[in-house]
């Protein structure tokens, strides 16, 4: 007992994640030198966590900023085998699945541009994820909303996603699990992870998963394989090396390109079948993605950690699409124009960071500080397939809507060229201090100064931009009570963006700044945690669809001032032993300079709930629900109702090392529309699935 408390002090002092902060500790006294020595050669390597959310060693009622996790247990008890899946759940986040194979996350009537693995910032172009990214490989799932210049440097006011890598564990374990279900789902998931040598030095874990399914649209197919393997070791008494590589295989059939259309000629809003699509069975999307890591930590006698990260991605894909566009006769079903694309891509992305931290005193109390510098480069090559001119009628009016599978041909197409060759360097130097000013009122201040450079070749156009920019951060946390602490925070935005203006050109970076301000309260024994905050925040120049260049047949955006302003609630913990919940209501106002409502295709109000209740020792059941006011899409002139999605669980633990679960979504077979950013599809009606679980 005495060795594992002494570990959870170890794992504070080394600044690891707040779950690892929620063990007791023992007074110095009660730990022996002996101890001590055994810890250093244990401890060190002993479960890792990524620090994540803000880089230093604060639990989350300390931080001022408004964070949620999603945690293992929920991934699992709701079946949560994408990325998708998963962020559904996250409070105060949409998922805008604007169509089937490409997804925008949302926070706060905003796009979330940000994406962290471990609390390394990823270069993220868009926001957009291309297909389904398994989520097996991740222990949890941080999700910080607003302004986060403090830890990535770049940033709107809708959030950061931080994605936390499994690890290796101190023993050895495993488990197998297959699935099946509606659409002809099946899936078969296997992790093991083991000590690697007698004295526990060095771990390695492995993860396998495949997964082939069908789906409620027609000719809709998915295949994917995932594999991550990663090892860590301890080098030294003081120092660890840690190495990972994944990649994963994802296989679409029958995809769309857009989404379906809505609009008939007489002004009303068309309504079709949940099965309804507007793809072709010659169309496809497949992708290749993979990534690797290294990373270095050394942890001197003072407790002071110097980490060295390197993180390197390639992303892949090619596909042949087919995108319908027009209004429809609801007599004839006439009205549609098609148009076919063939593309390919090439991203490479690698990213070093290295950070000091530690704790220093000053004025007799204890402070705690993070310094750091990061530089990634990306390369983005995207190359087309022009249509052959025997071809071009597929350009034509399409039969009437909706269309058979095969009713238009695949086109021919010409030899390959490329029409983008984008360079883009991101230089961060960072700084953050925690300082203690008293036993009540802790502070967080911090900087980012940031060189970013892109350049290259899109559709013709030479790109040079060079920007710079410095983002202040600061925030405060008063423990008013021993279970209630009050916070405040101020932090600039500052986000290159990806869009082009009439002429081709990226438009400029969007600035602006946020502040937020909450309270967060402990309840029965600390068990059960609430959360209230209050934000603002004001985004000059951000990108807005303004139209067809008709010349060069592309979109193209113009920049426009925004003001956001909302409030959210979160309760999270548990009420009983046996009752889990996790509630949150986020409101949202957005309007651009002149007053009027922006962005109508973000809902105002959402409202989250999980609630798990273990019934006995081998039964547990549960139900995660989400329910999204009305939203609009001006521009598509298209509205969708609000509504209630349902999903419900139950485990019954048949062994120890055996159990089987059912998931049921979509308990009510709610009709709606997956999004309104872009103008969507309908999401699957109700639908179940069955698991095996084997752990050893």
């Amino acid at each position: 007992m005495k060795l594992k408390f002494t570990l959870s002090a170890l794992m504070l002092a080394m600044g690891f994640h707040a779950a690892a902060q929620e063990n007791d500790v023992v007074d110095d006294a009660q730990v022996s030198e002996d101890d001590v020595e055994q810890i250093l050669i244990l401890g060190v390597r002993s479960e890792r966590y990524s620090r994540g959310a803000t880089g230093l060693t604060m639990e989350l009622n300390e931080t001022p900023q408004s964070i949620s996790i999603i945690t293992s247990e929920q991934l699992q008890n709701y079946a949560a085998f994408n990325l998708n899946d998963a962020l559904k759940m996250a409070p105060g986040l949409n998922v805008e699945e604007w169509e089937t194979n490409r997804t925008n996350y949302t926070s706060r009537g905003f796009e979330i541009r940000n994406t962290q693995i471990d609390g390394i910032g990823m270069p993220n172009s868009w926001g957009i994820v291309t297909g389904a990214q398994d989520a097996y490989g991740y222990e949890e799932i941080e999700v910080i909303r607003g302004a986060n210049g403090l830890l990535t440097g770049v940033g709107n006011s809708a959030g950061t996603i931080n994605y936390v890598r499994k690890r290796p564990t101190n023993d050895t374990q495993g488990e197998i699990n297959i699935a099946g279900g509606s659409f002809d789902f099946k899936r078969i998931e296997a992790d093991y992870s083991t000590l690697l040598t007698d004295d526990g030095k060095w771990a390695g874990r492995v993860m396998v998963a495949a997964e082939d399914k069908g789906s409620y649209l027609d000719g809709l197919e998915n295949d994917r394989v995932f594999v991550y393997g990663v090892v860590d070791g301890q080098i030294t008494d003081n120092s660890i090396l840690t190495m990972g590589v994944s990649y994963q295989d994802a296989n679409t059939d029958g995809n769309m390109w857009g989404a379906l259309v809505y609009n008939y000629t007489d002004g009303t809003q068309a309504e079709w079948d949940v099965s309804a699509t507007t793809a072709q069975e010659w169309t496809m999307w497949d992708t290749i993605n993979t990534t690797a890591f290294v990373e270095y930590a050394y942890t001197f006698d003072n407790n002071w950690e110097v980490k060295a990260t390197y993180n390197v991605r390639n992303f892949e894909d090619k596909s042949k699409l087919f995108y319908v566009y027009g209004t429809i006769d609801k007599d004839t079903g006439l009205g549609l124009y098609g148009y076919p694309g063939r593309y390919g891509s090439d991203f490479d992305s690698d990213l070093i960071d290295i950070t000091a931290m530690g704790e220093f005193t000053l004025f007799g109390n204890t402070h705690e500080a993070v310094f750091g510098i990061s530089s990634s480069r990306s390369t983005d090559i995207g190359t087309s397939y022009p249509v052959a001119e025997e071809s071009y009628a597929i350009y034509g009016l399409t039969p009437a809507f909706p269309y058979a599978l095969d009713a238009i041909d695949e086109p021919v197409w010409s030899e390959k060229s490329k029409y983008s060759d984008i360079d883009v360097t991101l230089n961060r130097y960072y700084g953050s201090t925690r300082l203690n000013l008293s036993d009540n009122l802790l502070m967080v201040v911090g900087f980012n100064a940031i060189k970013y450079t892109r350049e290259g070749t899109a559709s013709g156009v030479e790109i040079d931009n060079d920007e710079s920019e410095i983002s202040p951060y600061i925030g405060a946390t008063w423990s008013i009570t021993d279970n209630v602490n009050g916070y405040v925070s101020y932090s600039n935005i500052y986000q290159p963006q990806e869009e082009y203006n009439y002429d081709g050109y990226f438009i400029d970076p969007t600035k602006g700044v946020n502040t937020e301000i909450g309270v967060k309260a402990s309840w029965l024994d600390k068990k059960l945690v609430t959360t209230f905050a209050l934000y603002a925040a004001e985004q000059d120049g951000l990108a807005e669809y303004a139209g067809v260049n008709l010349d060069t047949g592309n979109y193209y955006y113009t920049g426009t001032n925004v003001q956001s302003e909302g409030f959210e609630v979160e309760v999270v913990g548990n009420v009983t032993d046996a009752l889990t919940v996790h509630f949150a209501y986020a409101r949202v106002d957005v309007e651009d300079d002149d007053g009027a409502d922006t962005n109508l295709w973000a809902p105002r109000n959402v409202v989250n709930l999980i609630a798990d209740y273990k019934i006995n020792e081998d039964l547990s059941m549960g139900m995660s629900a989400k329910w999204r006011s009305e939203t609009e899409n001006t521009t598509s002139n298209v509205k969708q109702g609000a509504y209630l999605l349902a999903n419900a669980f139950v485990n019954w633990q048949i062994s120890d090392a055996l159990s089987a679960q059912v998931n049921v979504n979509n308990i009510t077979d709610e009709k709606y529309i997956t999004s309104l950013s872009t103008v969507g599809y309908y999401g699957a009606p109700r639908n179940a699935k069955v698991s095996l679980s084997y752990t050893f």
